[in-house]
């Protein structure tokens, strides 16, 4: 959400609403092309900060131009809550957290991650690269990749979690009671935080208003074989599905503006990812492909930044494919192929 967006949202009545009960979105920038990250300013005791953007200088003076706003300052602030492991939601947490003396708090399961950012980071890229090329894409396009992602890991920075939260943990965190809650998907420790008082989501990346997020494949979060990869977009459904069952009136979204309606954009996006497997089913009726030749067949040639998208994106429907019996994998060869069950011969 850019700040021109969050200035016209924030005056209508669902912004004035979030105001009223102490929730101030506070729209940090960032350099990636979804444009800024909702960090959310919890106004109560103890005062707490959900998200930091980026680690780059510019983020910092926009979160503490954001947090005068408001009537807050970086010092004032007492929790650091992370909702997830990429860059944009971390990149600040050590920062913030020595300047203000703040707990920080993420999933259990997130922790290990965090303060060991720059190793992880590095083991994901060399995931990501034996995973592009099992799948079809070129040396050229994994090596380039790899260049991006170096400057990518500088955006985040290690922080010690001095309080890990636990799946249905119920917390009080902004003078309010917020339940933490696990939505693997996105990434594999996603977390949710349910105000349970006032029906609202704090939810990072799990649902966002105005672009489906991203089920990336990654490792486990166990450092599991080389071999082993997540499933992300059956686990993002199963978690989507959990979701739609809270009684919320209010989703805030890391990007974007609040989602008013959760359950009718989580039928949408349930239905577009079943749509998506059955143009993959259809595609491989006419013989045996790799996740690469799909994503090419469905976007053409993107820039080479999108590659491990789009190679993420098939790969998360041909497990969904897969989950039903409709397609097998062949991992015989140097590249994987993915064959339609009941193709004709």
């Amino acid at each position: 959400m850019s700040s021109r967006d969050h200035e016209r949202w924030a005056t209508r009545p669902v912004g004035r609403r979030l105001a009223q009960i102490g929730i101030h979105p506070l729209a940090v920038p960032t350099p990636f092309a979804i444009g800024a990250v909702n960090a959310y300013l919890l106004a109560g005791d103890p005062v707490t900060l959900i998200d930091t953007g980026p680690n780059l200088a510019t983020s910092l003076v926009a979160l503490s131009r954001l947090l005068a706003g408001v009537g807050y300052a970086v010092e004032d602030i007492e929790v650091l809550v992370i909702t997830h492991t990429h860059a944009d939601h971390l990149g600040l947490t050590a920062l913030v957290a020595e300047r203000a003396g703040a707990e920080v708090c993420a999933l259990d399961r997130a922790a290990s991650f965090i303060e060991n950012v720059d190793r992880e980071m590095a083991a994901e890229d060399d995931f990501a690269a034996r995973l592009m090329r099992r799948h079809g894409i070129d040396q050229d396009v994994t090596d380039a990749l790899r260049s991006v992602a170096t400057i990518v890991r500088g955006l985040a920075a290690p922080a010690a979690v001095t309080r890990p939260l636990s799946d249905g943990d119920e917390v009080v965190l902004g003078g309010r009671r917020l339940r933490v809650l696990h939505r693997p998907g996105h990434s594999p420790a996603d977390m949710v935080l349910h105000d349970l008082d006032n029906r609202v989501l704090v939810a990072g990346d799990h649902l966002l208003s105005r672009v489906s997020s991203n089920a990336l494949v990654t490792r486990p979060l166990d450092g599991a074989s080389q071999a082993g990869r997540t499933r992300p977009l059956l686990d993002y459904r199963r978690s989507l599905l959990a979701t739609r069952e809270l009684d919320v009136d209010l989703v805030l979204g890391g990007h974007g503006p609040p989602v008013q309606d959760h359950r009718a954009l989580i039928d949408e996006r349930l239905h577009r990812q079943s749509l998506r497997a059955q143009r993959i089913l259809e595609l491989l009726s006419n013989g045996p492909r790799t996740a690469h030749e799909l994503a090419l067949d469905i976007w053409g040639r993107v820039a080479f930044t999108q590659a491990y998208l789009t190679v993420s994106e098939v790969l998360g429907h041909l497990d969904l494919l897969m989950s039903d019996g409709l397609v097998t994998e062949d991992r015989s060869g140097p590249v994987i192929r993915f064959a339609h069950t009941l193709r004709k011969s």
